[in-house]
């Protein structure tokens, strides 16, 4: 059974107090106790000086399963410490898209090695799945499906499911192809179980699904299964032969990571990033971005030190500054955010660009003219000065007009020059509402104090 939020924290409470006390034969009842998705989330919550004594305490037979529910750098760590007919041995019976996503965290010498472990039919099909990225419908992949002709009857179909011993997991759809195994349609099995025995496939199966592209990017096969409601779907090549199938259990994944990597690139982080990484590891990729960070500060500065003797003269200008410059970064990461987001659902197209774009501007010059109203009585009132108080707020006014079109153009553009809008949208957003506030306000104020 799935485990709460709050019953994860206490299985992790546990099992710490035991392995600081030297329980450890409570920690191995406890571990092996769990589905190996919740091992892995332990994993994943544990400091390093733990994880490697959780892992030598999980059962062989669960090791594989646990292994494709950790994130690629946990994966790589612990198959560093493995040679290649142990690697072989845990992944035995895993679907064939975790063992590819295993593999690819080896090099390719011991990789090549767990392939001569398997047998050949394993093999072939392991290698199908591997000749493609992990970012499209090839990389998702299962070569676990179930084939019926389009002649049969239904009574034989049962006859023949029947000699199975059992039947891949999520599967909802018997899929149809022709002798050249290219795919025709799909008969779900409620429909199997409830027709006539004497009618044929091709009375009974559907049609007007159409197939996954082998080549399609995850985020669109995403897009499918959700529009859909799918639990399954067929993947074929640009011939059309069927070489596989997507299951509803890695959509999820992706629908998670594409979640991850747009809410850790806002920070400039990888989606992968441990949150017990060791100090020598986590710094470094942080201290990149804090450079770039410091590089669009130094920026802005320059802008203000471009009208120091008026910040000199009227010191309520230095105290007033961060006002507009935080004003216009919020109006415009709102902005960015509702773009990114737009885009990654696959709702903005070059048909709808220039409406959202005239949306966000008059959105933020609504705001504007609003927010520049109560900031400018705040101000006048607090300094005894009118002419700071229309500053100010024709400054805000222009930052949040310039926040609205930077928020809704920038992602549109990096789309467009196949960048990532979530990484690098939003220090190029916020250089410019700085740079366009404090040039706005203080040269607005240069003209009434000069």
């Amino acid at each position: 059974m799935p485990q709460t939020q709050a019953t994860r924290h206490e299985t992790l409470d546990r099992l710490t107090l035991a392995l600081d006390s030297g329980a450890l034969v409570d920690v191995r009842r406890m571990l092996n106790g769990l589905p190996p998705a919740e091992i892995a989330h332990l994993l994943e919550s544990s400091p390093p000086k733990f994880r490697n004594i959780l892992w030598k305490m999980i059962e062989v037979d669960q090791e594989g399963e646990v292994l494709g529910e950790l994130p690629d750098d946990l994966q790589a760590h612990f198959l560093s410490r493995m040679d290649a007919a142990e690697v072989a041995t845990i992944t035995e019976g895993l679907e064939d898209d975790d063992i590819a996503d295993i593999l690819q965290q080896l090099p390719d010498r011991v990789t090549w090695e767990v392939l001569n472990y398997m047998d050949h039919q394993d093999r072939a099909r392991l290698e199908s799945v591997m000749l493609y990225p992990d970012e499209v419908a090839g990389g998702l992949m299962n070569t676990d499906t179930i084939t019926i002709r389009a002649s049969l009857p239904l009574d034989v179909v049962m006859r023949y499911l029947r000699r199975h011993e059992e039947i891949p997991e999520m599967t909802d759809n018997l899929i149809v192809v022709n002798r050249s195994d290219q795919f025709i349609g799909v008969l779900p099995l409620r429909t199997l179980l409830v027709s006539d025995p004497s009618a044929s496939v091709r009375e009974m199966m559907v049609t007007d699904q159409d197939p996954i592209p082998v080549d399609m990017p995850d985020s669109e096969v995403a897009r499918l299964f959700e529009r859909h409601d799918w639990v399954s779907a067929p993947v074929v090549d640009d011939s059309g032969k069927l070489l596989g199938r997507i299951t509803i259990d890695d959509v999820v994944d992706v629908i998670r990571e594409d979640a991850d990597h747009s809410f850790m690139s806002m920070a400039g982080l990888d989606e992968e990033e441990d949150t017990f990484a060791p100090v020598s590891k986590a710094a470094p990729k942080r201290a990149i971005w804090l450079g770039i960070n410091l590089f669009t500060a130094f920026i802005a500065a320059s802008a203000i030190n471009l009208f120091q003797d008026t910040i000199d003269k009227v010191v309520a200008l230095a105290v007033l500054m961060p006002i507009v410059a935080s004003m216009g970064g919020i109006a415009g990461t709102q902005t960015l955010t509702v773009l990114v987001r737009g885009i990654a659902m696959g709702q903005v197209s070059r048909n709808n660009q220039n409406w959202l774009l005239s949306r966000e501007i008059a959105i933020g010059l609504l705001n504007g003219v609003l927010w520049a109203a109560v900031v400018a009585v705040a101000a006048s009132l607090w300094f005894d000065d009118w002419n700071i108080g229309l500053i100010i707020a024709a400054a805000m006014v222009i930052n949040l007009v310039t926040a609205a079109f930077t928020g809704a153009a920038l992602p549109l553009l990096l789309t467009r020059w196949r960048i990532d809008p979530a990484l690098a949208g939003g220090v190029v957003l916020t250089t410019v509402t700085d740079v366009v506030g404090f040039v706005s306000f203080l040269g607005l104020a240069t003209l009434f104090y000069a």
